[in-house]
């Protein structure tokens, strides 16, 4: 998954958010400005969004490209909702498990989406396939590294952990024992949106009226945006946005609270 976008406030159409921007993710799955590995996003995409009174989101996934999807074009215009989280993707195997492949996935309240990929995948994973119970992982929805580490997440969130510490906990894991991996994380449950920054680009903006949106890159020219330094657990709600430093394996720094920065890049596809 390479492009992805999760937003709470005012109930807005899914147009609003999703296509009409001028750098909006319907036009990242083909144009993105800040990806650092691939170039199109083509794989697949899906939206998942909270209906008022629903804690449970509905979703609507396809596994080609979002421009090619004319009933979304007619969903996004008439569809509204006050929380939201969508995905583009661009798959290290296209076709790999088709629209069970495509983020936003879900359980109970919760929907998430991975942006990266596991290094090394499946063997580097081995090590942390003993932390599911078996019915989890012959529950897994698909094949691929990023619904493994939705497993990882949702495993947590049962155990009662909460949002942030889930996923940071689970890119900590996933950093050890793949030192290479890209994870960047997004989560909501309709009221609150959890993120990681690990490896590729993360960006918020937020403003009392208007919501709170978190993107892997910006989707219009608005100077509230901020970008999220890299190595970061991002906890936001519709008014606030707090961001924490994850602790590396490789270098354990010490954790405090930060406001800005700047990740680096290379480039190649992502799952």
């Amino acid at each position: 998954m390479c492009r992805h976008l999760a937003y709470l406030g005012p109930e807005e159409p899914l147009g609003r958010l999703l296509v009409g921007p001028p750098y909006s993710l319907f036009r990242q799955s083909w144009a993105p400005r800040r990806q650092r590995y691939g170039t199109v996003n083509a794989d697949g995409f899906g939206v998942g969004w909270y209906a008022p009174g629903d804690p449970v989101p509905a979703r609507y996934r396809r596994s080609g490209p979002i421009w090619a999807d004319p009933s979304f074009t007619d969903l996004s215009r008439v569809v509204r909702t006050g929380a939201v989280l969508a995905a583009v993707r661009d798959a290290t195997r296209a076709g790999a498990d088709g629209e069970a492949a495509a983020a936003p996935f879900a359980a109970d309240r919760w929907l998430f989406s991975h942006n990266g990929a596991i290094a090394g995948w499946p063997d580097s994973a081995a090590p942390l396939v003993s932390a599911l119970p078996p019915v989890e992982l012959l529950s897994l929805e698909a094949r691929t590294d990023s619904a493994f580490v939705w497993a990882l997440v949702l495993h947590r969130l049962r155990l009662g952990d909460d949002p942030a510490d889930a996923l940071g906990g689970v890119v900590r894991e996933l950093a050890e024992a793949a030192p290479a991996s890209r994870l960047n994380l997004l989560l909501t449950d309709g009221t609150g949106i959890s993120a990681t920054a690990w490896g590729d680009s993360l960006w918020y903006r937020t403003e009392p009226g208007t919501g709170t949106v978190v993107a892997s890159e910006p989707y219009d020219d608005d100077p509230l945006w901020q970008e999220v330094p890299d190595r970061t657990v991002l906890t936001a709600s519709r008014t606030d946005v707090l961001l924490t430093p994850l602790e590396d394996p490789a270098s354990s720094p010490t954790l405090d609270s930060a406001r800005a920065g700047a990740p680096p890049s290379p480039k190649e596809p992502c799952t």
